[in-house]
């Protein structure tokens, strides 16, 4: 077994797995950007090293930074976790080129089942038929055109490089092609560092049923059960169960074969998920994804292994600790797991709600898990992934489960930031996910979420009186490695939002400020902190009430920005940010930037009496706490 392993991502995964290295005593070693300098993943790790920068593309995607980290740790191996590098071929080589074992499976699966074109090439060899599609990259709209005249409309362009709904646009007609094109490019792009796509026919109804699969260095290969991933949203999944409600047990067994024949056929090796689309007793290969799945404890409640701790020892050249036999007469019970994420439902819109989370109340009891990232007092970025923790329960049946979710849904508290919690209640006390009558798309054509909303706490005020001298634990960096030292200083406590909602000990914001944020003002104010990527009107455009003004990048999702008001366009002030280009910037003038001196953030804003575009102060309402730092 390896003595010290790097986890080269961040939040709750990371903290996985340094827990399943605790547990076999494994060294842990983290890495972490600026903005997670006190994250929880960094707090529990043996060893944490700066990777500097503040994006991912400036941090956890820089390569030559981990891989000199690696070398000064000393670490034999590297688990991926998901995301960044978990899929990325390069990085796989160029870890094991300097003979350092890649906790996840050989370059050469994951050049073939990575890319999701070659992938349906690779399934198709091994007899699993696929949703048909093309098997080359798009190069122009015009690809899509002819496929969507030929196969019927609508039809679904994905990034071949992605994953998780992000790179992937439905097209519902030919006059929709472009738009979707460019816009699925720039989104894979800007979140796996590649921007190829393929289109694929779009199925009307289907469940989201993926196949957990392992590998070992020994031949052996074992398909671990199903899960139900139907309850999306922006094609991102918001509740995962397992096993599959209303699923024939002779289906069942068909789509197991079916995913360790996808496994096999690309000399697959540690844990992986073939991703199925089910409609109408017909499954279909989606993709494979070579890496550890977000959904996986609900794999783990039901068959009762570690899969964490089953890819280090496989990593380290040991056969499977289990069987097909073993693993289908140990498997019992239902799960399901919540997955708890930074956003406001917002009556469906799902608005990313990053900030301070000042209190984190975790549920417990029989049968309840939390996979969490953070804890009370840390700070949810823009610039990551929106995934505060996984709730995930237990039950006999999946009557039991879902009674026990919603016990425990009802115990979590989390303040100062908005969940999807009011949302994950709704899904399921609705009777369509009661009955397992529910499809990839019913969250967004069906439940009805008008209503349903997430209230931000704000945080508690410091009390008044003395300033005593506290403890204060201080992080310090030496050479880029992290170490932790006390000191006591005055307790000068932190800035926080007073009771009306305003930043305590903060400069005012002037009158005009206030009033230019009132509500059905003709204003466009983005509700969200993110980073403008694309503005899509231009000086003497006319503009109509609802009409997109620009696009906004926030926590991976791209939202759209419309005006409120019909009018014309007479000046432009903000300046969209290039996909390739860093997500942030020290400069004044960037008005798509949070002004940390004020907690505040500068929008666009489109005004109807006077048109035009000019930067402007959000409601107190979206104003998150925030420690004052100076900005230039």
């Amino acid at each position: 077994m390896f003595a010290k392993v790097l986890i080269a991502n961040r939040g709750e995964i990371a903290v996985r797995v340094i827990r399943a290295c605790r547990e076999l005593g494994i060294t842990s070693v983290a890495v972490y950007s600026d903005l997670d300098r006190d994250a929880l993943h960094v707090r529990l790790a043996d060893e944490a090293y700066s990777l500097g920068g503040q994006t991912a593309a400036e941090s956890y995607l820089n390569t030559e930074k981990i891989l000199e980290i690696i070398e000064r740790s000393g670490a034999e191996a590297v688990h991926p976790g998901y995301g960044f590098f978990s899929e990325n071929t390069d990085f796989a080589r160029a870890i094991a080129s300097i003979g350092v074992a890649f906790i996840g499976p050989p370059p050469e699966a994951i050049e073939i089942m990575g890319d999701k074109v070659s992938s349906r090439r690779a399934a198709e060899a091994a007899g699993v038929a696929g949703v048909p599609g093309t098997t080359e990259f798009l190069t122009s709209s015009d690809e899509v055109v002819a496929f969507g005249n030929a196969n019927g409309w609508p039809v679904a362009i994905k990034a071949a490089f992605g994953g998780g709904g992000r790179g992937m646009r439905v097209v519902k007609s030919a006059d929709d092609a472009a738009a979707a094109l460019e816009s699925a490019q720039s989104e894979a792009l800007k979140g796996f560092g590649r921007g190829e796509c393929y289109v694929e026919r779009y199925l009307t109804w289907p469940r989201h049923v993926e196949m957990q699969v392992f590998g070992d260095t020994h031949g052996n290969y074992v398909w671990l059960g199903e899960r139900d991933c139907s309850a999306q949203r922006r094609h991102q999944k918001l509740i995962e169960e397992s096993p599959a409600p209303e699923f024939p047990d002779d289906i069942r067994t068909a789509m197991g074969a079916a995913a360790v024949k996808v496994a096999a056929a690309c000399g697959y090796v540690n844990a992986g998920t073939v991703e199925f689309l089910y409609q109408d007793g017909d499954f279909f290969f989606l993709e494979m994804n070579t890496r550890l799945q977000v959904e996986h404890p609900v794999t783990e409640m039901v068959t009762g292994l570690d899969l964490v701790a089953e890819q280090l020892r496989v990593a380290a050249g040991e056969p499977l600790s289990f069987t097909q036999e073993s693993v289908r007469a140990g498997s019992r019970g239902h799960a399901i797991e919540v997955r708890v994420n930074a956003e406001n439902p917002a009556g469906g819109k799902f608005l990313p709600s990053p900030g301070s989370i000042t209190k984190l109340r975790i549920p417990q009891g029989f049968g309840v898990r939390w996979d969490g990232g953070y804890e009370a007092g840390d700070e949810v970025s823009q610039y990551y992934d929106n995934l505060v923790g996984k709730l995930v329960v237990w039950g006999l049946d999946r009557d039991v489960a879902i009674a026990r979710m919603l016990r425990a849904l009802g115990e979590l508290e989390v303040s100062g930031i908005a969940t999807t919690k009011p949302a994950d209640i709704a899904i399921l006390s609705h009777p369509d996910f009661v009955a397992a009558q529910h499809s990839t798309k019913w969250v967004e054509d069906t439940l009805d979420l008008s209503g349903i909303s997430s209230d931000a706490a704000p945080a508690v005020a410091p009390a008044d009186g003395d300033e005593p001298k506290v403890r204060r634990d201080v992080d310090v960096e030496v050479n880029g490695r992290k170490y932790s030292v006390s000191v006591w200083v005055p307790d000068i406590g932190v800035v926080a939002a007073s009771a009306g909602g305003a930043p305590a000990a903060r400069p005012r914001r002037s009158a005009a400020a206030a009033a230019a944020a009132v509500a059905g003002s003709g204003q466009v104010a983005v509700p969200m902190q993110g980073t403008i990527v694309k503005v899509l009107v231009s000086v003497g455009d006319a503009v109509e009430s609802g009409q997109p003004v620009c696009v906004l990048e926030a926590m991976k999702m791209e939202n759209n920005i419309a005006a409120d008001k019909s009018g014309t366009v007479t000046e432009v002030k903000v300046t969209p940010v290039s996909p390739s280009a860093p997500a942030t910037s020290s400069s004044s003038s960037n008005s798509q930037r949070l002004r940390r001196s004020t907690g505040e953030y500068l929008p666009m804003q489109y005004s109807a009496r006077t048109p035009s575009f000019h930067p402007i102060f959000l409601p107190s309402s979206y104003v998150r706490p925030w420690y004052e730092i100076p900005t230039s």
